[in-house]
């Protein structure tokens, strides 16, 4: 069974940080593009950032760019969030989705397996 569990989200002040960290079990983590997305309430889901299998490429959404930075570590099955300069439209709930393909795309019927979320609330 492929699981993803996201962990670090919280309540932050306006320019402080936040790491999300997914954990990955049950599939070969190495060889799938990993994804975050992110919906507030009564907002659609939207990309935030997505990872190649190798990490050698990432994307971003234009709202983040600067601010967030996506990683993985392939040998602990995790990919990473790092959310600097945080801000209140940041407030949502952060979603990590893996895909069965190696390459990174920003469509989120793209990808497989979703987890459960975490709460990031930025206050101002």
């Amino acid at each position: 069974q492929v699981q993803l569990v996201e962990s670090g989200g919280g309540l932050v002040q306006a320019g402080g940080s936040l790491r999300l960290s997914c954990l990955v079990s049950g599939r070969t983590f190495s060889d799938y593009a990993m994804g975050w997305f992110r919906q507030a309430p009564g907002n659609k889901r939207e990309f935030v950032a997505t990872i190649n299998w190798s990490g050698s490429i990432t994307k971003y959404v234009d709202s983040v760019k600067g601010r967030f930075t996506i990683s993985r570590d392939n040998a602990k099955n995790t990919v990473y969030l790092q959310m600097n300069s945080l801000k209140p439209e940041d407030t949502a709930v952060y979603f990590c989705a893996s895909r069965k393909y190696s390459w990174t795309t920003a469509q989120a019927a793209e990808y497989d397996y979703w987890g459960q979320g975490t709460q990031v609330t930025v206050s101002s």
